[in-house]
């Protein structure tokens, strides 16, 4: 999986998926577009990385905001002329709450940043790619989008509209060559998984990990390099033909 001069644009690129898809696209030659909320925590991720400033770009932006989403788009066309892969990748889990128990304001704030942020990605970075009539694009969704899970309504809805959104942009992209699929990745060992886990109890997080990881065959969470990994494959050439996927890595649980 070769991606010696491509030019990669991930968001969320400071987290868990996000700094190691990173890490995994640089070790293969691209060049990156890194778009997170922070410009602090960027710039630590470049240096935890060792990034080549001449081959990576920074943008901090609330992908939530279309002007910001804009702005990075422009920024990243701006210096390296085009996008050749787009890792739509940022994402909230949201307060950890019954329905009844959720304020409407939550829900507002999971959908902006995991819908509206999604959403509005690819009508921007579709447009470059549909020029260039070329590109992947490799958005996140999750297992929580094929089902239902107490206490997260909220980031279930948003994940199921993400995989919606995947199928429908590969439809309206494939006459231009370009491919859009989603990952759909069971509990993974990232900053996000520690919040639900406090989320569900306080005063027990490890024992709700380990009730967590009683519901996956393989007995643990994956690792955010396992996720990166399959991205690297759907954004390759060696995915040529795969578009409108959505691609469960969740250790088992599919199989249940």
């Amino acid at each position: 999986m070769d991606f010696d001069g491509k030019v990669v644009l991930i968001t969320g690129a400071a987290g868990g998926i996000g700094k190691e898809t990173a890490k995994a696209f640089a070790e293969q030659g691209a060049k990156l577009v890194l778009v997170d909320l922070q410009e602090d925590s960027l710039n630590k991720t470049v240096s935890e990385l060792n990034l080549d400033g001449g081959s990576c770009l920074t943008v901090a932006a609330d992908v939530s905001k279309e002007e910001d989403v804009k702005h990075y788009v422009d920024s990243a066309v701006q210096k390296f002329g085009k996008i050749d892969v787009f890792f739509n990748n940022a994402g909230i889990e949201g307060k950890i709450g019954y329905i009844t128990d959720t304020d409407i304001s939550v829900l507002d704030q999971v959908l902006g940043v995991n819908v509206r942020g999604v959403f509005a990605g690819l009508k921007h970075v579709l447009k470059v790619m549909k020029d260039q009539k070329s590109g992947t694009i490799v958005n996140t969704a999750s297992v929580a989008g094929f089902g239902g899970s107490p206490g997260l309504a909220s980031y279930v809805t948003s994940k199921h509209a993400v995989l919606g959104l995947s199928k429908t942009a590969a439809l309206e992209s494939a006459d231009y060559g370009v491919r859009v699929n989603a990952v759909c990745p069971a509990p993974v060992n990232t900053r996000m998984m520690r919040s639900i886990e406090a989320g569900v109890s306080e005063d027990n997080a490890e024992g709700a990990k380990k009730e967590f990881e009683k519901g996956i065959p393989m007995n643990r969470y994956g690792e955010a390099s396992e996720i990166a990994q399959l991205v690297l494959f759907l954004a390759s050439e060696k995915a040529g033909y795969i578009t409108g996927g959505a691609y469960r890595i969740d250790g088992g649980m599919s199989a249940l």
